[in-house]
């Protein structure tokens, strides 16, 4: 069962789900954008389509790319004050991971709002930050104002799956579109945690590398009534070098974001960070520490197995998938370490594999971001921190643009936000949508 909140007063609910932010992300929501990765997915057209009728609304061209029907993406360019500063890409995804209704408590992609909350698949990854980008926008320039630089306002497809046939295929094809740009703000970043009483917010200045493998046991097939060597059997042979993989603990490492982390959160704890281990301190984030524990170390998680096609037969191939987030630059050791832990009989295959990133944590852009939260919610401490999953950020890194995670948001204590990145019953405050629109148009209005 979802964790309880505390109850929200009607009136006030009522009044929220009428926020043009709430509304934008409700209309998301409802567009089922699915993306079941290799290539299949529901397609993002629709949702693009809505997004790009309000930024010409604003009076913005806008450019579409679309390398396969319905993977559409796209890009419009807003005029800043200041036009001698470097443009900053501001950009969301469009697609979601699937959802089994089944498993949830509401309709996945019916958008319903309860207990002050609004819930669907892609409430917290990424549709809120969609919403909130273009709400913000549309405040701006229905103002008659400017964003103190130029913007390059981007929705991506297909980041679910590496951005195969959005983020990673445009900036190949269009890097024009990006010219003068040389930072980026999108998801995963910027939101609030609750250390023991302390609220504090997280801001994402790096990301790991990713790997997406394949492991592949091939042998003959058999009469499941026979008494077979367990190598021979792919079925066996392929679970060990499961076994050995999934639970392989891997070192703790730390960088300069995580090293500036550990010791951020260990100020707010009151405790030694040097006299206490970093994944200590981590923990004691507590609803937290999912997330960031895994900035500390390599995550090698098997997700899927394919074997056999009957029950009484011996299959002559099996298969797992796993998800690989190296530190950058370990990325052939790690895949080394696994071949080893795999051991003979065990093919690896490599679906697919992107770079990670990391950014200076005491940046422009962060003392910016920081202002910006501040001014919002006063006093609370800022923590940067090391992504352990990826973005879109990654794709844009390859044009010189450096990346940040800054989707502004205010939680409650009881809520467990990172939990519900592709989780079951995602959802987020409505009034923390109106807080992040808020605190985002701050920033653009000021950076």
């Amino acid at each position: 069962m979802p964790e309880t909140t505390e109850p929200q007063d009607h009136a006030a609910t009522t009044d929220l789900e009428t926020d043009r932010t709430v509304e934008t992300t409700r209309d998301l929501i409802r567009i089922d954008t699915t993306n079941y990765g290799e290539g299949r997915s529901k397609g993002e057209t629709e949702a693009a389509d809505y997004l790009r009728a309000r930024l010409e609304r604003l009076g913005l061209r806008v450019d579409t790319f679309e390398p396969e029907p319905r993977r559409t993406s796209i890009v419009a360019r807003v005029e800043g004050r200041d036009r001698s500063k470097p443009a900053l890409v501001v950009h969301g995804h469009t697609d979601v991971v699937p959802a089994d209704p089944s498993t949830w408590s509401v309709d996945p992609f019916a958008a319903e709002v309860r207990d002050g909350l609004l819930w669907g698949r892609g409430a917290v990854d990424m549709k809120n930050m969609d919403a909130m980008i273009i709400t913000a926008l549309e405040d701006i320039l229905g103002a008659g104002e400017q964003p103190e630089r130029d913007l390059v306002i981007a929705y991506f497809a297909d980041e679910e799956n590496g951005g195969v046939y959005g983020a990673n295929a445009l900036v190949k094809a269009h890097p024009e579109w990006f010219e003068g740009a040389t930072e980026a703000i999108s998801e995963v970043g910027g939101y609030s945690i609750t250390i023991g009483d302390s609220r504090a917010y997280l801001l994402q200045t790096g990301e790991k590398a990713m790997m997406w493998i394949k492991l592949h046991a091939r042998g003959n097939s058999a009469h499941g009534s026979r008494v077979i060597p367990a190598d021979d059997n792919v079925v066996t042979r392929l679970a060990k070098a499961v076994a050995e993989i999934g639970s392989r603990e891997w070192p703790v490492k730390l960088n300069r974001t995580t090293e500036t982390m550990v010791a951020a959160i260990a100020e707010i704890l009151g405790v030694d960070p040097v006299h206490t281990d970093p994944e200590t301190i981590v923990l004691g984030t507590g609803r937290s520490a999912g997330f960031l524990t895994a900035s500390l170390r390599t995550t090698a998680n098997p997700t899927r197995l394919d074997a056999g096609y009957k029950h009484n037969v011996i299959p002559e191939s099996a298969t797992v998938a796993i998800d690989v987030r190296p530190f950058p630059g370990e990325e052939d050791a790690i895949l080394d370490e696994i071949r080893r832990l795999a051991g003979d009989g065990i093919e690896l295959e490599v679906t697919w594999r992107d770079i990670g990133t990391e950014a200076e944590p005491d940046s422009p852009l962060m003392r910016a971001a920081a202002a910006s939260l501040h001014r919002h919610d006063p006093g609370a401490p800022l923590i940067p921190y090391f992504l352990p999953a990826g973005t879109d950020n990654k794709s844009l890194s390859k044009l010189g643009i450096t990346g940040y995670g800054f989707a502004p948001l205010k939680l409650p204590a009881d809520l467990d936000f990172p939990g519900m990145f592709h989780g079951v019953d995602e959802r987020v405050p409505l009034d923390a949508l109106v807080f992040g629109r808020e605190v985002l148009k701050d920033f653009l209005r000021t950076y």
